[in-house]
């Protein structure tokens, strides 16, 4: 367990795989046309081996990436 990577949001919260987290941010997806908006709920994440990332799905775009820096815990 000492070397457990601890996922922190904007705010200094941990992070847990399954959370739910809000943008704050608009955000461009890269490779496609749509803007994620500021607000947007993103249900189930799940945690990668960067403490700065974190995989999730949207309704427009499955397989995302996002930084941590632009969340918050919801």
């Amino acid at each position: 367990m000492a070397d457990e990577i601890i996922v922190k949001d904007s705010n200094g919260t941990q992070l847990h795989d399954g959370d739910s987290v809000t943008l704050i941010k608009d955000l461009k997806v890269k490779g496609t046309s749509e803007t994620l908006k500021r607000g947007t709920l993103v249900k189930g994440i799940r945690l990668t081996d960067n403490p700065g990332e974190i995989e999730c799905n949207t309704k427009q775009v499955k397989g995302l990436v996002l930084k941590t820096e632009f969340l918050k815990k919801a």
